[in-house]
């Protein structure tokens, strides 16, 4: 049976290639180990004015961050001893903020997806309670729908700073994905190398149609943007050395460890930690540091690892698989998507009938489809054929998989029964940004259609901002 390898030092000096497999490899875990873990961020916004959510002050996440640790019992962390704080903890899991304060709770490692939906629903009753008292509204779409850049904070998270310094120069949709952006993910075990990459070979190539199944962000600066997932088009904007479909692992019928380190040390590095000192050395590929070091110092096992989790691929390996392409959603279709991967990839048949159904796919033809997928959602053509009868054969095999899986609440329904609202979206023929789109068109019918278009109707009961925030917030969901 595999175990769990023991973890290489920190502090260790990298020297070899076999030395940076190690640490993909270190995670590996047997199969009764396996958990499933979750991360959700938010857009929070004032209920009366749609200003969006800052780090300090009367309407901040700091005043949040304290509600929650006198009421709720989370503890406070800071990247310093008496640094700003930047997070909370309890129990496994964390809250945490992204660089414009989108807000997020990183969930705990939990054996089934009933749980990380019971998990998610106990948070935002939570966050629910001083949202009330605070008269902040939750909302759940993927880019902020009403602020501008100028309008957001900057979180004073040490790794923040370098970002927005260096990857506007490898992309412009680099600021936007930073703070105006918001993602629902997942996280996955794997038992071996040929395990965990057949693992990450399939979420990489199913990853642009779960995006375009449940797109859902449709608003921009407060009214529909022409796409129905604008974060999705912000990510085909980004530094391509650190992002995408990693095609050379996607392209290979038997990846290995090593077509993702040899990916992932092309990428360009944000800094080095030693100790509570940073060191900036943006733009130096991983590679050039491994052989050349970087003013006197050596490359070390903490230097990779901090390297791993600053590439955003659609999929990736750091101490989990974690799966990212999904725009942030409602409840119940997080639940559902969370079970559409678990089903997939928890369960060895229904892996290997998604890695067949999607043999032929290659990274050139999912590179080509993903515009017009973030755009048009499942209507788009992807490998010859429409996103939505592909999808529709993809949640019969998920459904199967969790069957088998036999992980049943207390009423005794596997964990299949959270595919309902995935089924419902395909029933609908319509993505979740186009749910939130009828509801703004009925809210104020006069706005116009997308912020490409210069048509402006008569005033309506309801402004355009009112609107967006009702068609997205928690409640409304």
């Amino acid at each position: 049976m595999t175990t769990s390898r023991p973890a290489p030092a920190a502090d260790r000096e990298l020297r070899s290639l076999d030395d940076l497999i190690a640490v993909l490899a270190a995670p590996e875990r047997p199969r009764d180990e396996w958990r499933i873990g979750a991360e959700s961020e938010k857009f929070g916004v004032h209920e009366a004015t749609g200003a969006p959510l800052q780090y300090e002050g009367e309407f901040g996440v700091l005043r949040i961050f304290e509600w929650l640790m006198e009421r709720q019992g989370w503890a406070p962390v800071s990247e310093s001893p008496g640094g700003p704080v930047i997070a909370l903890s309890k129990g496994g899991a964390n809250i945490t903020l992204e660089p414009g304060a989108q807000f997020e709770l990183s969930g705990a490692p939990l054996r089934t997806v009933h749980e990380v939906v019971g998990e998610h629903g106990r948070h935002l009753q939570e966050i629910g309670a001083i949202a009330r008292e605070m008269g902040v509204a939750w909302l759940m779409t993927g880019f902020h729908p009403l602020a501008r850049q100028e309008q957001l904070p900057w979180v004073p998270k040490q790794r923040y700073s370098i970002m927005r310094e260096y990857l506007p120069q490898q992309g412009d949709g680099a600021l936007d994905m930073m703070r105006r952006t918001a993602t629902v993910q997942g996280n996955f075990d794997w038992s071996s190398e040929a395990d965990g990459m057949a693992k990450l070979r399939l979420a990489l190539k199913i990853s642009p149609l779960l995006h375009a199944w449940f797109a859902n962000a449709p608003f921009r600066e407060g009214a529909p943007s022409g796409w129905v997932s604008l974060r999705g088009d912000v990510w085909l904007r980004m530094d391509p050395r650190r992002s995408g479909l990693v095609a050379r692992v996607l392209d290979n019928p038997s990846p290995s460890y090593v077509d993702y380190v040899e990916w992932a040390l092309d990428a360009g590095m944000f800094l080095i930690k030693r100790g509570d000192q940073i060191l900036h050395n943006t733009g130096q590929p991983f590679r050039d540091f491994l052989e050349h070091g970087f003013e006197g110092q050596r490359a070390t096992v903490a230097d990779w690892k901090l390297h791993l989790n600053t590439l955003f691929p659609e999929a990736r390996l750091k101490g989990t698989l974690e799966v990212r392409s999904a725009d942030c959603l409602p409840p119940d279709l997080a639940g559902s998507l969370l079970a559409l991967w678990t089903g997939v990839l928890y369960d060895a048949q229904a892996l290997e009938r998604a890695a067949a159904l999607t043999e032929t796919w290659t990274a050139r033809e999912l590179e080509a489809a993903r515009g017009e997928l973030v755009r048009r959602g499942l209507e788009a053509q992807l490998c010859g054929r429409s996103g939505w009868e592909w999808a529709e054969q993809l949640v019969e095999i998920a459904a199967e998989g969790l069957e088998r899986r036999g992980q049943l609440d207390p009423q005794g329904r596997s964990e299949a029964v959270l595919l309902a609202p995935a089924r419902a979206l395909l029933s609908e023929r319509r993505c979740p940004a186009e749910r939130s789109l009828a509801r703004f068109e009925a809210l104020c019918p006069t706005a116009p259609r997308s912020t490409d278009s210069d048509a402006v109707g008569p005033a309506s009961t309801m402004t355009t901002e009112r609107a967006i925030i009702e068609s997205t917030r928690l409640s409304a969901q």
